[in-house]
């Protein structure tokens, strides 16, 4: 099929050409109509399946510390269930009876494992002394 003709010198252009081309960017006008909006519905669903994945893995990994929590705090209670029987048997040891020299070797063995050393000096009348400040040896 030919669209240009020439003869006698004039040339001729068909109408068929014309129309064709004009068909082509009216598909392509319609196709864009459809696709855009189309393209544009999923990917918001893709973005909508994105954040869903994210906060599900979120809520599982918020589950699976809430479970190693419980599991810590299981684990030191049974530490303190397990430190009183062992003061039980001190005392049932001692025949139940603490003595005031035995307290206060209690008291300087726990000062030897306290991280903040606090030093009490006995005063008059055993007063402490409040307004002391700690000095650096340099």
């Amino acid at each position: 099929m030919k669209f240009i003709t020439q003869s006698q010198g004039k040339t001729t252009y068909h109408a068929s050409f014309y129309w064709s081309i004009v068909l082509t960017f009216a598909l392509i006008i319609a196709f864009f109509m459809f696709a855009i909006p189309t393209y544009t519905v999923w990917s918001q669903e893709m973005s909508g399946r994105a954040e869903f994945a994210k906060a599900e893995q979120n809520r599982r990994i918020k589950i699976e510390e809430a479970k190693a929590n419980l599991e810590a705090e299981k684990l030191n209670a049974q530490a303190e269930v397990e430190r009183a029987k062992g003061a039980a048997e001190a005392i049932k040891i001692e025949n139940g009876s603490i003595t005031p020299t035995y307290i206060q070797y209690l008291w300087v063995r726990q000062q030897n494992t306290a991280t903040d050393k606090v030093i009490y000096i006995p005063t008059e009348a055993n007063l402490p002394i409040l307004e002391a400040k700690a000095t650096s040896v340099e």
